[in-house]
This record gives C-alpha cells, structure tokens and sequence, in this order.
C-alpha cells in the first residue's frame, strides 16, 4: 500500500478584528518614547523593519468597541497581549515571540458613548521574530513595484497581495513570524491557529494566506490590467 506524502502546513496572516469590532480599540505610544535602529539585511544592506520601541513601554488605548481584546496592534511593529494570552503561550511551548515587557496603559479615552470600561487587563509588548521563511515569488499572487533583487530579504515594494505561500523548506517551525519578502505581515502556524480557537482568545482574526487580500489602490493581482479585477 502506497503511502500518501504529508500534507504541506497551512500558515494564517494574524490581523485584529474588523473596524467597528466589538474589540476594536487603537494603540498610541504615550511619552517618552525611546526608539533605536531597527536591523538591516545582512546581504543587500536594506533595513528590515521598522525601528525598535524601547523602555519605558507607556501607552494609551482609544477604544471605538465595547472592551479591550487580548490582541491589539501597535505602532511599528510592536504588539500588545494581554497577561492571560502571554501565560498560555509559554505554557503550551508556543515560539516566535519576543520581549513580553510589561506595559504601563496610562490611560483608556472612549471614542463613542458607552458603558465605562472594565478595569484594563495587564498587557505586555512582544515582537514576531523574523523568521527564516520566504515568500514564494513565483507562485505567489503578488503584484511589485519592482520584482524583488535580494534573494535574502526579498523585499521590495509590494502593490497588492492576492494571496501568497511560503517557499517549501524555508519554514523553521516557528510558530509565529514574519517571512522574508512580507516583513509586514505576521504569519502564523496550525499550532498558533490552533491554541487561538482553543482558548478563545479576542480581537485575533486568522486569515489563511492563500486568501489574503491587501489592494488599497484597486490594481488587482498580477497578471491583470490595473483596476479590472
């Protein structure tokens, strides 16, 4: 009897719940903010990402939903979740997440009318790892200001994203990361996928990257005329 091969693993792109969520909250990084230089591409000399959040770690959160989330987007790259979200990620042996600094909320504005907010849970400040995974150019449906150089970083300007996968045998089974050729985004694994749904945790959307859809100025994928898809 002939075995079947293994199926690939799936990867997810993590994005906060839709505007006007329940959850739908903005962080602001309240002063001082401290910041020094970001990492550079070890082979073209590009930088890689945006510059790094020093301590003190001090925010201000501008709710437009009902309640905080355990997930919420910073400026940069920085992430804030909550204390429950941290603990069980290192107990269940998740990996790709870096930091986990304690944050100081100063202070939670309403942007509509509504109840008070809860007492605000204890957040910590984490950073996705840059991963060793690529971007698959060549069976990805991304359309490019110019096609990517570097065979390292490979990025590049991206125009829009009608999906993508990851070039097989880059992944090195983190759990979440963000790939070579989409520093701006945070991919995450089955696993992570998994432990979301598992323990419920709010304001964490997973979209599976094969759908992803990013075209803020309508051109469509690639391989079609500008504004016809």
């Amino acid at each position: 009897m002939v075995s079947e091969p293994p199926a690939s693993p799936r990867f997810f792109v993590l994005e906060k719940d839709a505007l006007g969520s329940h959850y739908d909250v903005e962080a602001e990084k309240a002063e001082p903010v401290n910041r020094a230089e970001g990492a550079d591409c070890p082979q073209c000399g590009d930088p890689m990402g945006m510059m790094l959040w020093l301590p003190p770690y001090r925010v201000e959160l501008v709710l437009h939903g009902e309640e905080l989330g355990d997930f919420i987007e910073a400026p940069g790259y920085d992430l804030l979740v909550s204390e429950r979200f941290a603990r069980a990620f290192r107990e269940e042996g998740l990996t790709g997440l870096e930091g986990f600094h304690p944050v100081e909320v100063v202070r939670v504005r309403r942007k509509r009318r509504g109840p008070k907010p809860s007492p605000v849970a204890s957040y910590l400040a984490v950073t996705a790892c840059f991963g060793r995974a690529a971007v698959d150019v060549a069976r990805s449906r991304i359309r490019y200001c110019r096609p990517p150089t570097c065979e390292e970083c490979r990025s590049e300007g991206v125009d829009s994203i009608h999906g993508f996968t990851l070039e097989p045998g880059t992944w090195q089974g983190e759990d979440i990361f963000r790939p070579r050729g989409l520093r701006g985004d945070v991919v995450v694994s089955e696993r992570f996928a998994r432990f979301v749904e598992g323990h419920g945790f709010t304001n964490m959307r997973l979209v599976p990257t094969e759908q992803l859809v990013w075209d803020p100025l309508g051109l469509g994928p690639p391989g079609t005329k500008e504004g016809s898809a």
